[in-house]
């Protein structure tokens, strides 16, 4: 080893840890390897770019309620919603094929994935008028409140002691 350059064993140890990561799946959710071969290092869809669970957000407002779910590269005919005794499924799948030839390799990958998130509605939802919409790779569900629920909250004063 030259003596200028006294950082390469840190920097094969932080490649090292960096391929365990990539290496490491939770759930046992294969994802394709990004090591190389033979030399070349190899495209690869990265992790982030497939969530296991999909992010979502829950908000109340003063006359609804507003669940918000991103789905990137998902279609909206693979996104189900069901509502059944106050409870609230999302259901969603994604499949996804990619295929890139080179002169010195072909890379053919498929993955398939997905997800289901329930939630219990508070009382006080109109079942009725739910509405969801899907737009730029967000769902958005708006669970209207009854006018009773609307009537239903109480200031309540804080005094010091």
């Amino acid at each position: 080893m030259p003596a200028g350059n006294w950082t390469a064993p840190f920097e094969s140890l932080r490649r090292e840890i960096d391929r365990l990561f990539d290496d490491f799946h939770p759930f046992d959710f294969r994802l394709p390897s990004t090591r190389s071969l033979f030399g070349h290092e190899l495209p690869a869809l990265r992790s982030g770019d497939w969530p296991i669970t999909p992010a979502m957000d829950l908000v109340e407002r003063d006359k609804e309620y507003e669940v918000t779910a991103e789905l990137p590269g998902i279609d909206e005919k693979n996104i189900k919603i069901k509502l059944a005794n106050h409870v609230l499924t999302i259901k969603g799948k994604k499949n996804e094929e990619k295929e890139e030839k080179d002169k010195d390799y072909h890379l053919s990958e498929r993955r398939h994935g997905s997800f289901q998130r329930s939630f219990q509605l508070p009382a006080g939802v109109d079942a009725d008028k739910i509405d969801a919409s899907f737009a730029k790779g967000v769902l958005t569900i708006k669970l209207p409140k009854t006018a009773e629920a609307q009537k239903a909250e109480k200031k309540i004063t804080v005094k010091a002691a």
